[in-house]
């Protein structure tokens, strides 16, 4: 980040940094707060991709699809490369469309993406099916993913409760408590949450 902002003078680089790293220590208490941070950061320095990166994130975590959706473009135009299409896809989910959730999953630019990165995505596409009401296609998009009760990571736990969820919207409630089960072996630190879903349904 420091790299990508010594295009500016030094005194606008450093208030655009702080504006920044206050967004990102904020993200998750007051994502409203840390977005405006991250839309006065643009206002200083928006044709920096890493700014337009960070306010599109910041963007995404607060809720306003749009506005993700748009920073995530301009931050792709001016840096390239096929990262951020996970988080995209996504936010055609939120803004209801997602047949075009789907065809960014299922883009050219999906091949370039490394293993974890492809999950994620994978995940979202999942996701939109469901939306669309798919769910024998979702449990195949995971199925494809390579969804495995004997892998371990965060990648792989992520997946897993992806899978539980399909299953659970699927009303195969038992395999669901399965696939969750599989979610907290594979990461025990429980990223995902599974732990919840699992007490949930064993209630």
């Amino acid at each position: 980040m420091r790299r990508d902002l010594r295009s500016l003078d030094k005194s606008n680089a450093e208030t655009v940094a702080r504006h920044l790293v206050a967004a990102m220590h904020l993200v998750d208490d007051d994502p409203q707060l840390a977005l405006a941070h991250g839309r006065a950061a643009k206002n200083r320095a928006g044709r920096i991709g890493v700014v337009r990166e960070t306010l599109g994130v910041l963007a995404y975590r607060a809720g306003e699809w749009s506005e993700a959706l748009s920073e995530l473009r301009a931050a792709r135009r001016i840096s390239g490369g096929p990262g951020l299409l996970a988080m995209m896809a996504d936010c055609e989910r939120g803004l209801e469309r997602p047949q075009r959730a789907i065809e960014l999953a299922r883009g050219d630019e999906s091949r370039m993406l490394d293993a974890d990165e492809l999950v994620e995505l994978r995940i979202v596409e999942a996701g939109a099916r469901v939306d669309m009401g798919q769910l024998d296609a979702a449990l195949v998009t995971l199925q494809d993913a390579g969804v495995d009760a004997d892998a371990r990571g965060e990648s792989a736990a992520r997946l897993d409760y992806a899978y539980a969820e399909v299953l659970l919207a699927s009303d195969r409630r038992d395999e669901a408590a399965e696939w969750f089960r599989h979610a907290l072996s594979a990461d025990p630190e429980d990223v995902t949450g599974a732990a919840s879903r699992l007490a949930e349904l064993e209630d």
